[in-house]
């Protein structure tokens, strides 16, 4: 296990980049960072806090999570509301996100901020999903702390993470995307899940927050297979990277430790490869 990088407030949203290594968000500090092969830290985006969700676009640039899901030029062009925030309405901004193969985007959203004092308590958030299109509709209810989201390996399944009821739900995915019925994956035994991420093997690598201190890695029927620490309470995301997706990038925040800027990346070997993550497709015509 080696430490590639410390200082950071609450990691979150790692994807991995061929071109540029591991990205990654500070939700709580702001901005968007790469990780590079040699260990070269570089800043992407300046600012922004709130980032939980990270995916490439195909356009050259990123669609990111926080108060909207908005798509964000690598050149530093004009920023594109993608989904827009509706708090008249309970949804006050999104939280992790990914991709399915045809470049869809499932976006987790919140009713409450997790992390910024909104004064109103736990609320439940939806899931949806955004379409080649650029139209959105929930397809998952009633998650109350939505994080991980992630796709079997034949995309019939996809599991995420609901934090508060400290477990890993998952969902049958139909042709058009929508999901069937929300259904148990699985209980946690410490910490809550967070990140997730799937390996070619069908296994559903959880990362674990609120004293987790890692990642848990259970069987595509839901069995817990093992454990794998890091010297951090709080784990946060998780992600595979490296040209072989066998470098298993962990990232963590600060709580729990004794230093508000404690939170780290570690990087690990794995005998299985991830699954890669396809980039967005989804239309980017400015939202109103």
């Amino acid at each position: 296990m080696d430490k590639c990088a410390e200082g950071y407030g609450l990691i979150e949203g790692p994807v991995w980049d061929p071109e540029r290594g591991l990205l990654f968000s500070d939700v709580l500090f702001g901005g968007v960072f790469s990780l590079a092969m040699d260990g070269s830290v570089s800043t992407v985006f300046e600012h922004r806090r709130g980032i939980g969700g990270i995916s490439l676009h195909k356009s050259g640039g990123l669609i990111v999570s926080g108060r909207n899901i908005s798509y964000k030029p690598f050149d530093g062009g004009e920023t594109i509301t993608v989904l827009d925030r509706d708090e008249e309405n309970g949804l006050v901004g999104f939280n992790d996100i990914t991709t399915d193969s045809t470049g869809r985007v499932y976006a987790g959203g919140l009713g409450s901020s997790p992390v910024f004092e909104d004064g109103r308590g736990p609320q439940a958030g939806n899931l949806y999903l955004i379409d080649l299109d650029g139209s959105a509709k929930i397809v998952g209810e009633d998650i109350v702390l939505t994080n991980g989201l992630g796709f079997s390996p034949d995309e019939k399944t996809l599991y995420h993470s609901d934090t508060t009821r400290n477990a890993v739900f998952c969902y049958a995915v139909k042709d058009d995307g929508t999901l069937g019925p929300k259904t148990l994956f699985a209980e946690m035994e410490r910490g809550a899940p967070d990140g997730l991420v799937v390996s070619e093997d069908g296994a559903v690598w959880v990362a674990l927050a609120r004293n987790g201190k890692g990642v848990a890695v259970h069987e595509s029927s839901g069995a817990f297979r093992e454990h794998i620490e890091i010297p951090l309470p709080m784990c946060t995301s998780v992600c595979f990277g490296g040209d072989d997706l066998r470098d298993l990038y962990i990232v963590s925040g600060s709580d729990g430790a004794d230093s508000d800027k404690a939170g780290a990346i570690f990087r690990t070997r794995t005998e299985v490869a991830g699954l890669p993550v396809a980039k967005a497709k989804v239309g980017l015509e400015p939202k109103a």
